[in-house]
């Protein structure tokens, strides 16, 4: 008995210490323009790991080299320990299936309504036909958003904030092991912010999912982060918790941290 809850708590520990996503040596240049030099990241499971900096960094190029979308010039990423730049487009349609992306407009289709744009992956991604089934893995991620009551609403009827969340619910609908997510608070007010960035903690909790979170907003990175890295000119710059790198010695890191209190 002693042994099996042993192994019970070394298969958590493993699992825990996992690394889900590991981005090695990548550099990415468009044309004469470096974006990104040579770096490396490695995301845990069930870990919220936010890429802190200013636009135009190539915050959101690391992401796209994660899910396929861009490949690097240099170095290799590897997602459940396969190899993403060795991928053919089948692997990348599976891998996108596990890896859920948030863009940063929560990318909607505008001539559906709510419950169409998520019924859309699951029939054409999961092939799922069993319509209750579909009906109530709308209704329950909806509910898990905040956002039941919109079901029937089109995209144009919904605020910033409600476009954002419909967006997550329509990411989170094929349960994703991964969740990327670029910007996802831009553009919203101080309080729709916070209550995304404290959804995002939340799906975090509720689904165990691992995160990468591209912001440049720092009351988004003090909620959601367990662990921020700071981007500066293509290049990382430090590591940390929110709080070790907002009280750096390192003048340059700390700031960034100006506008926090």
């Amino acid at each position: 008995m002693e042994t099996a809850t042993k192994h019970t708590k070394e298969n958590k520990q493993a699992l825990k210490n996992e690394v889900v996503v590991d981005i090695d040596h990548i550099s990415k240049s468009f044309g004469n323009n470096e974006v990104l030099k040579d770096i490396s990241l490695k995301l845990k499971r069930g870990e919220n790991v936010v890429i802190l900096g200013k636009s135009g960094q190539g915050k959101s190029v690391t992401i796209q080299c994660i899910v396929g979308l861009l490949i690097p010039d240099k170095g290799i990423v590897k997602v459940f320990g396969d190899d993403v730049g060795e991928m053919d487009a089948d692997e990348l349609k599976e891998l996108r299936t596990k890896v859920g992306f948030l863009f940063q407009g929560g990318a909607l289709y505008d001539s559906m309504t709510v419950r169409d744009n998520l019924e859309f992956p699951l029939t054409r991604v999961l092939k799922l036909t069993d319509q209750a089934e579909i009906d109530k893995r709308i209704e329950d991620v909806l509910d898990g958003v905040g956002l039941l009551d919109a079901i029937d609403k089109m995209p144009s009827d919904l605020s910033g904030g409600m476009r954002k969340r419909a967006g997550l619910a329509r990411t989170m609908i094929v349960r994703p092991e991964i969740m990327l997510y670029d910007e996802p608070t831009t553009g919203l007010d101080p309080i729709t912010s916070r209550e995304i960035s404290e959804l995002i903690l939340e799906m975090q909790k509720k689904h165990k999912t691992s995160s990468i979170i591209i912001t440049h907003d720092m009351e988004c990175a003090k909620i959601t982060a367990d662990r921020v890295v700071i981007m500066n000119e293509g290049t990382y710059i430090a590591e940390g918790s929110f709080d070790e790198l907002k009280n750096s010695e390192d003048t340059l890191v700390r700031s960034f941290f100006n506008e926090t209190t």
